[in-house]
Parts: C-alpha cells; sequence; structure tokens
C-alpha cells in the first residue's frame, strides 16, 4: 500500500466522520433550538407574565422558574433526539437510556439555573434583560456539554 492511497483513505474516512457529526449536529441543533424556544418562552412566562401584565405567576421564585421551565424542555428534548437525532444509536433499555438522559440534564438544569443564580444573587441584576442574558450564557454551556455527553453516554446502541 503507497503513502498516496493510505492518506487518500484517511482522508475520505475523515471526510465521511465530519459529515456523520455534522449531520447529528445538526439535528441536535434543530431539537435544541426548539426546545430553546420552549425554556426560554416558558421562563419568560413564568416569571415576567404576558407583556404589559403585573407578572407571572412565578415572579419571585425565578430560579425555580428556570428549573421548571428548562424541565419541559428537557422532556421534549429527550424525544426528540431519541426518536429523531440518534434514531439509529438508541439503547435497547429505554429506562436506562431516560436515566442517564435525565441524569446528563439535571447537570445542564444546574449549569443554566446557576447562571441566573450567579446573576440575581452575585450581581444583584434582576430585568428581564440580565435573567435572559444569564440564561443564553447558561444554556450555551449546557448545551456544550449535553451534546458530547449525548454521544459519550446516553445514546450508545446497546
Amino acid at each position: 500500500m503507497s503513502v498516496a492511497s493510505v492518506l487518500t483513505s484517511l482522508t475520505l474516512r475523515l471526510r465521511d466522520i465530519v459529515r456523520g457529526v455534522w449531520r447529528e449536529a445538526a439535528k441536535f441543533g434543530t431539537v435544541g433550538a426548539l426546545a430553546f424556544v420552549l425554556d426560554h418562552g416558558g421562563y419568560t412566562l413564568l416569571v415576567f407574565g404576558l407583556p404589559g401584565g403585573a407578572g407571572g405567576p412565578m415572579r419571585d421564585l425565578p430560579v425555580r422558574a428556570s428549573v421548571l421551565a428548562t424541565g419541559a424542555a428537557t422532556l421534549f428534548s429527550w424525544a426528540g433526539n431519541r426518536y429523531w437525532t440518534y434514531r439509529s444509536r438508541r439503547r435497547d433499555n429505554m429506562a436506562h437510556e431516560l436515566l442517564l438522559f435525565t441524569v446528563v440534564n439535571v447537570i445542564g438544569i444546574a449549569i443554566t439555573a446557576g447562571t441566573v443564580l450567579l446573576s440575581r444573587q452575585l450581581l444583584g441584576l434582576d430585568s428581564v434583560l440580565s435573567d435572559n442574558t444569564a440564561r443564553v450564557c447558561g444554556w450555551g454551556v449546557a448545551t456544550l456539554f449535553r451534546f458530547f455527553a449525548y454521544r459519550s453516554y446516553v445514546f450508545t446502541a446497546s
């Protein structure tokens, strides 16, 4: 086997890997974007209510509202990732997969809620803009964590 044929083979293999990860990342991103809308919109409604209103039902409980909104988005995300993004990598034992997914997402929820806690408690910020900025930062870090954890631990064919 010549060096050129080895390099060609490695290049083709690398290209296929990148294409596969890119497609997976695009699906993961689509599910994540929809979950983000559910999470972000749910949080805003729970804490700040409808525009022009007197505030949401959890206006005095922003960290709990963050956990609740992120929890609802997590359930949506599990279904979307299980049945679309990673449909070929699902575990036979759905309960075990869901348990791993839940553990990964509890960590993700803590990351997202933690940024709100830091913004509110450490920085003393409590506006719509500051809460949403904190949540977007937390969501970004949590999303990277989830992508790699899903690929490595949750959605692995058993």
